[in-house]
């Protein structure tokens, strides 16, 4: 929505912004303006332009767009990386699966997400809360405009849920004292139906298509009701075990992602370039703006702390750094394949010369998709082989800030060439205006994959997989031009696959597509396979890695993170804790 964010600006401090108090039940919008004052269809758009804010007012320390500490950091995509196991220690902890009590001082991120994604949920319901009081000749919009807000409300809920699964469901309507009855005691499944019902009803009243950018629209719907019914699918007890697969709720992912319009980037890479916003792949993402009148700009520091640190061209901190194993994950076979069960055998770059580079493995082919996703020492980074008179642009292992530690990958999706007209510099942190996205054409391809395999289609999941490696395969000019050497074969998969083979590499495909975008550990939960890969993960890395010396998933616990313990205090006990914490 980059071209009505700055309306945001000049029109919201009046009567929308919303305290910073000790716990979310007691926010409430401050300003001039009674509701009766400001339910006009002008102050409505505005209002609606601040929720759209709220859901990407995120900063480094309380994520809401990108997920790289919930979801990538603390799989076994990436390290924490910085300045040491010290450096913003909270998430060397999650890291670690150390975080054990739920009252623990020390962490605050959790927390602090939680709050921001509550202080959003309440600009929704304080918008719906006017919006439903205007009458309907007043105001042309008005049912669009609910539908909505009820989509970012129950995005809001949905990322909630991924992180602490027992969740409040606050709607509009509520007085302070019906809020503190709101409790987090509800079924699994009937937590599910209702954030299905806010998504259900911006599917049935919403346009395909929105004329303003950004907008939540029917596309973006149906492509999130594909994603919920997928997750509800797999069944989980208390204890987050799964325990049944739902084959109707299968059928409605491959439904509604059949309603859903777009295509891949013909170049992978597009996806994470300035200059590709709200393309064809972009079903629904946060959006970003630069220049746009304020001090430094609606851009994103969700992911501030994590450009490359040993050099000008960049700033602070060396956060999100590539594990070995996600960087091995991408060698492929002779028929361009994936090593599903041996990919993490041996390291495929494993030393690094007095040029500061790390050589390939003699004889390894690899995905291209490592080159948009991964730095790695002597590779061209973001493209890029020089950039201007400040430096050189090739991945250097002195761009690595504590090596010793966290050995010397990078990132590279988040990250934009220090020249792009998209970029901001604050202090020694980085911000672009660079979408994020939430949901890609590619995810929504390779949910219908999924419940496909899932329901013994096989062929029809594996097709749709091959699609995703066929675009993998071309995605290699930008890498070439920057003089990347070509080793590069992807290959796709033969038809007549077992269903067990074909899930493997469904799983595979995903970590692929998505590394270090922060699925990743979702995924596996959603699987229920969190502590058997995330331990026998570390049973390899801390032969590589001594910081991960004492790391264990625990199952039945770190599935989920601690509900905050001042929301329970708060509300007298109504709220119930997650298992073993």
């Amino acid at each position: 929505m980059k071209n009505i964010t700055t309306l945001f600006i000049g029109i919201i401090a009046g009567f929308i912004l919303v305290s910073c108090s000790k716990d979310f039940l007691e926010y409430e919008p401050e300003g001039v303006l009674s509701n009766e004052n400001v339910a006009t269809a002008e102050n409505a758009e505005a209002l609606v332009v601040a929720a759209y804010a709220g859901i990407a007012n995120d900063d480094m320390v309380g994520p809401l767009t990108h997920m790289w500490v919930f979801g990538s950091v603390r799989s076994d995509d990436a390290y924490k990386g910085g300045g040491g196991r010290g450096d913003v220690d909270i998430v060397d902890r999650y890291e670690q699966y150390n975080l054990t009590a739920a009252d623990d001082p020390s962490d605050w991120m959790g927390p602090r997400t939680w709050t921001n994604y509550y202080k959003a949920i309440s600009r929704a319901n304080f918008a719906l809360s006017v919006i439903n009081e205007i009458p309907d000749a007043d105001y042309d919009e008005k049912t669009t405009r609910q539908a909505e807000l009820r989509f970012l409300r129950a995005h809001c809920h949905f990322m909630l849920k991924l992180l602490f699964k027992k969740i409040p469901y606050i709607t509009e309507g509520f007085s302070q004292e019906e809020l503190l009855q709101i409790s987090n005691k509800v079924d699994n499944d009937d937590l599910w139906n209702t954030i299905a019902e806010d998504f259900l009803f911006a599917y049935n009243n919403l346009p395909q298509a929105q004329d303003q950018v950004g907008r939540a629209d029917r596309n973006a719907a149906a492509a999130y009701l594909a994603k919920l019914r997928l997750y509800q699918a797999y069944e989980q007890n208390d204890m987050h075990q799964v325990t049944n697969i739902n084959m109707s709720h299968l059928q409605e992912v491959v439904d509604f992602a059949d309603e859903v319009t777009g295509s891949l980037e013909p170049d992978f890479g597009n996806n994470f370039l300035d200059g590709f916003d709200n393309g064809p792949e972009s079903i629904w993402a946060a959006q970003f703006s630069i220049n746009d009148g304020t001090t430094v700009s609606r851009v994103s520091f969700v992911t501030g702390l994590n450009s490359p640190h040993g050099t000008g061209l960049y700033g602070c901190c060396g956060f999100h750094l590539a594990s070995h194993n996600m960087v091995n994950a991408f060698k492929t076979d002779a028929s361009g394949l994936p090593l599903l069960d041996t990919f993490n055998d041996t390291n495929i770059f494993d030393t690094v010369d007095a040029n500061g580079e790390s050589p390939l493995t003699a004889g390894v082919t690899l995905d291209p998709r490592i080159d948009h996703t991964v730095g790695i020492p002597g590779r061209p980074f973001k493209y890029r082989n020089t950039v201007n008179e400040a430096g050189d642009m090739v991945y250097n292992f002195s761009w690595a800030r504590d090596p010793g530690v966290y050995g010397y990958f990078g990132n590279m999706k988040e990250q934009q060439a220090p020249d792009c007209s998209c970029y901001v510099k604050e202090g020694p942190f980085v911000g672009t205006s660079k979408n994020v996205d939430f949901i890609r054409y590619a995810d929504v391809l390779l949910f219908k994959a999924e419940a496909l395999i899932q329901m013994d289609q096989v062929d029809a999941g594996v097709t749709i997989i091959n699609d995703i490696r066929n675009r993998a395969a071309v995605s290699t000019q930008r890498q070439l031009d920057a003089g990347a050497t070509d080793v590069y074969n992807v290959g796709t998969y033969p038809m007549g696959m077992s269903k067990a083979d074909a899930w493997k590499a469904l799983m595979f495909e995903r970590r692929l597509e998505f590394g270090m975008e922060g699925p990743r550990f979702f995924d596996l939960v959603r699987w229920g396979i969190a502590a058997d890969v995330l331990n026998a993960y570390l049973d390899v890395e801390k032969t590589r890695k001594d910081f991960l010396a004492n790391a264990k998933f625990t199952a039945g616990r770190d599935e989920y993170y601690p509900i905050p313990q001042r929301e329970i205090d708060f509300t007298g006990g109504l709220y119930d804790q997650n298992p073993n914490y």
